[in-house]
């Protein structure tokens, strides 16, 4: 897509007076990084705190008396479990089980629900949550992502920064839950959710306000070493954390059982897109699923290198990185089950030479409580 053509943030500007390195993501205009750097970045993110622009995330709201067996329609997870202010994480999936697209699920009330997509799919799922809506059902959607900007604050002082802008008893939220208040004067919602294995806040707001919170943020947290990160440095981050990426992870053609992530697919609850698949799949086990890896040898496993056990090709790296926080290599790959387990011997070929790794337990990095 010509440069000209592609989407931005409200804050674009503000990234470039940053020093952004601007990179097209998915039809946007978004900063890779700024001039600390991918590791610096992450390793305030670790340490201290990393301020986030994720104002590209997709908006959709779902209303009326049947919005909840509608969305349980639609996704793997149970949002009749949620109670109001609580969010969920969960896959919009297709007849074949595999991954429309991994989402969140935000519940105000019974009947009102805010879905959370990836940028890139917002359409693909705006197209298929419609496409798949009974004509009986008392429901309505709208998409929304244009009335939204959002910032993300993540690390071990994200609550104290926060706090200090806002009244909101942030101690009171808890893990995927969310209130709305006030933050720097602005309103917003403030949620208790991130893509980077730490703690900290993703904020919903309207998006004339975007730069007010980003700057309010940025001023109060210079004291405690906090930074602006891009998208890199999240990208390093959540794999350390070993979450899941769309189009890596999960996919298409990708289940979420094949993804490790049947603690969201509750077969029980009753019919949903995909279930039948998912049943048959989990009857008789995933072929192939995704497992954690560690290089053994000096290398650097990118996305889409072969895996091999002998001569026998197993799979491919979905994600791979060095790890910054950790100081090894690793990634995530799709295996074929019987290969996928903790200490399996893998080689993996790195432009040409196939170099030794190790199956390890995921996520590879968990913070401290």
């Amino acid at each position: 897509m010509p440069r000209n053509e592609l989407k931005k943030t409200p804050l674009n500007a503000l990234h470039r007076k940053l020093g952004g390195k601007m990179v097209d993501f998915g039809g946007w205009e978004l900063p890779v990084q700024y001039p600390a750097g991918v590791i610096e970045e992450h390793l305030a993110t670790r340490t201290r705190a990393g301020l986030f622009d994720v104002s590209h995330m997709g908006e959709i709201w779902v209303e009326g008396p049947d919005s909840i067996t509608f969305i349980n329609y639609l996704t793997t997870n149970d949002v009749g479990k949620l109670v109001d202010g609580q969010a969920q994480y969960s896959v919009l999936t297709n007849e074949s089980g595999g991954a429309v697209d991994d989402l969140l699920v935000y519940r105000f009330n019974r009947e009102r629900f805010l879905l959370v997509v990836n940028a890139a799919t917002t359409e693909k799922d705006w197209n298929w949550i419609t496409g798949h809506k009974p004509n009986n059902a008392r429901v309505e959607m709208r998409n929304a992502s244009a009335e939204f900007c959002q910032i993300a604050i993540q690390g071990p002082w994200a609550l104290e920064i926060l706090q200090r802008i806002t009244e909101t008893p942030l101690a009171e939220i808890k893990y995927y839950h969310f209130q709305t208040g006030q933050v720097a004067e602005v309103d917003c919602l403030i949620s208790r959710t991130g893509y980077t294995g730490e703690d900290g806040f993703e904020l919903y707001a309207q998006p004339e306000f975007a730069e007010v919170l980003w700057s309010g943020l940025s001023e109060t947290g210079q004291a405690f070493g906090l930074i602006p990160c891009g998208l890199a440095a999240r990208n390093t981050l959540r794999l350390e954390a070993a979450m899941s990426l769309y189009g890596h992870e999960l996919s298409d053609e990708i289940s979420p059982l094949e993804a490790n992530l049947g603690w969201i697919v509750k077969l029980e609850k009753g019919d949903f897109i995909g279930r039948k698949a998912l049943l048959k799949q989990k009857a008789e086990g995933v072929g192939r699923r995704i497992a954690g890896f560690e290089m053994t040898e000096p290398g650097i496993a990118r996305d889409g290198y072969e895996i091999f056990a002998g001569e026998k090709k197993i799979g491919y790296v979905t994600s791979g990185s060095p790890a910054p926080f950790l100081k090894k290599n690793i990634g995530l790959a799709l295996l074929t089950s019987e290969f996928a387990n903790p200490d399996q011997e893998i080689k993996i070929d790195v432009r040409g030479k196939r170099l030794s790794a190790r199956i390890v337990p995921t996520p590879f990095y968990k913070r401290r409580k």
